[in-house]
């Protein structure tokens, strides 16, 4: 992990960071968008590089729909890194970037028990699979607590939380898709992706999703 010394801190260093930055843009983003457009509804508490793109689709309307159809929602905390430094080279050598995460015990605790109910847990994005993985006891269950993760999910990887995934598309040499890979065969996904690039979706950050389950 590279660690960076800035020279303020605190909300000083924030303030700097909100005037003189700006958000990873792709190419069909024609023009710059407010720094509040690239966040999740949910969104609490700063510190991610990227824009946590899956969850971004998500409104208040659709959680409360959500919650009357059955279906439960918990939040873990996230500090996204980037998924792509465009540079190959760079790239290459540094395949996984150690994310942030934190998971309250309320959030641990209602993961537990709607697994022991036998239900699904869905993870909304692929950092959301590597952070609820990373804190994946051998029994399963997931703790509590404030860490780093650097797991690299590979189509073999025995998962052990998460049952399905909600994610956008993905380049074809992102390590996302090995971790898609890990929910669905590859030659499938394969044949997903095909369709979606006749269907012309979009990529990235403001582009389409997909469920995978």
């Amino acid at each position: 992990m590279w660690k960076v010394r800035f020279s303020a801190s605190g909300s000083e260093l924030i303030d700097l960071i909100y005037r003189q930055g700006e958000p990873v843009r792709y190419q069909y983003v024609s023009k710059p968008w407010e720094l509040n457009y690239y966040q999740t509804i949910y969104a609490r508490d700063p510190g991610s590089a990227e824009m946590p793109s899956a969850g971004r689709a998500f409104t208040w309307k659709m959680l409360l729909q959500l919650r009357k159809m059955g279906i439960e929602t918990a939040f873990i905390t996230l500090h996204t890194s980037l998924s792509s430094y465009l540079d190959d080279e760079l790239d290459r050598r540094h395949p996984t970037i150690a994310e942030e995460y934190s998971i309250g015990t309320q959030t641990a605790l209602k993961i537990g028990v709607a697994s022991s109910a036998g239900k699904r847990i869905i993870a909304v994005g692929t950092t959301v699979v590597r952070a609820l993985e990373s804190a994946a006891q051998a029994d399963g269950i997931v703790g509590a607590g404030h860490r780093y993760s650097g797991l690299m999910i590979t189509p073999d990887y025995p998962l052990r939380v998460t049952d399905g995934i909600l994610t956008g598309l993905h380049e074809p040499t992102a390590s996302h898709l090995e971790l898609l890979s890990a929910f669905i065969s590859p030659m499938f996904l394969n044949e997903a992706y095909i369709r979606a690039v006749q269907l012309q979706y979009f990529w990235h950050e403001f582009g389409d999703l997909n469920l995978i389950i």
